[in-house]
């Protein structure tokens, strides 16, 4: 087992291993009150590990009891946000009491908007079941619900209490939703970890999975404990993200947020080699890659179209927003752009 700790206004340690699920409830009651827990989770992951996880617990002393949601981003809602408020103030959930995630990246910002607002705040634990939780979205405490205008534009900061990443789960994973968690360790070798990037090239993912999702919340946990609130550094974990958002939303999330993703940093980075900050031998490396873990690279929509969305994104920042964009493999910045710009600056990367 693998502990990575971060350091942020909570400090927790994120741990990675095998067979860590079935331990879930014990490793759980060593940070925080055994008390009432709502493990919190979706259909398809419910039918493979909820009975597991309510054991887990159950057998720690916790009275456990669970809320599952509809897969998929489309119940990433404020629907499903009350739905879960209206259940634990039901079930009589207290301020000592905690949720828990298991689930992908849908799951846990749920979850975690949730415990930042219930009550004013509780704890809660993330027990990511995807490749991109593990890697992404389980770290760093931005939870969130989607919108009508827009992806993530409700929520808050809430760190976790605890991150536990039982890698064995990713193996039931459908080869696409593991596609998508790949998208986003790419980008952690795009931002600032070369070695990283060479090492997927050399060696792939899943031989070495445990070494990966360690280096990865590594260079998230790093990044987080610089700029927890997403005013600076932070944001290059934005790396795709403006325009990936965009296009999910064109179509209609019918694109799954890492094949968005994907296309988000082919877009930024054909942008940068056409404005001569980057070598278009990077944008070879980076589509090489991308293709070689079965990555979408060529973006379906207009920059016209995807400006539209891009300009009600929550990094827009008055009459401009930052993006990310790399000037080498291993060497993002921000750039910031004015909104009267952002289409001239996507056309460039379609």
């Amino acid at each position: 087992m693998k502990t990575v700790k971060v350091n942020a206004s909570k400090a927790y340690d994120i741990l990675i291993g095998e067979g860590l699920l079935d331990d879930s409830g014990k490793l759980s009651a060593a940070v925080v009150a055994v008390g009432k827990v709502c493990i919190v989770t979706d259909d398809t992951v419910a039918e493979l590990y909820l009975e597991r996880a309510l054991r887990s617990f159950k057998e720690a002393g916790f009275d456990a009891v669970s809320f599952t949601i509809p897969h998929g981003e489309a119940s990433k809602n404020t629907a499903s946000l009350i739905s879960l408020l209206e259940f634990l103030a039901e079930n009589r959930l207290t301020r000592s009491d905690s949720l828990v995630a298991l689930g992908g990246g849908v799951v846990g910002d749920l979850c975690g908007f949730a415990a930042a607002i219930y009550l004013r705040g509780i704890s809660f634990i993330q027990i990511p079941t995807t490749l991109l939780a593990a890697v992404d979205s389980s770290v760093g405490g931005k939870t969130a619900v989607d919108l009508k205008a827009g992806k993530n534009l409700a929520g808050a900061f809430h760190q976790p209490s605890l991150v536990i990443c039982d890698h064995k789960t990713l193996d039931t994973l459908p080869p696409e939703t593991f596609a998508d968690g790949c998208a986003e360790v790419i980008k952690y070798g795009v931002i600032n970890d070369r070695q990283l990037f060479d090492l997927l090239k050399s060696k792939g993912i899943k031989p070495i999975i445990e070494d990966v999702i360690a280096s990865c919340v590594k260079n998230k946990s790093n990044i987080v404990e610089c700029d927890e609130f997403d005013t600076g550094k932070r944001q290059l974990l934005n790396l795709g993200h403006t325009v990936g958002h965009a296009i999910e939303i064109c179509s209609e999330l019918t694109i799954s947020h890492g094949s968005a993703v994907a296309i988000g940093m082919v877009v930024v980075t054909k942008a940068a080699v056409a404005m001569g900050i980057c070598q278009s031998g990077d944008l070879f490396e980076l589509k090489s890659l991308l293709s070689a873990f079965s990555l979408p690279t060529e973006c379906p929509y207009s920059a016209a179209e995807l400006a539209n969305i891009a300009t009600a994104d929550k990094k827009r920042m008055g009459d401009s927003i930052s993006f990310v964009v790399p000037y080498g493999i291993g060497n993002s910045r921000l750039l910031k752009i004015n909104v009267s710009d952002i289409e001239d600056f996507i056309k460039k990367g379609i």
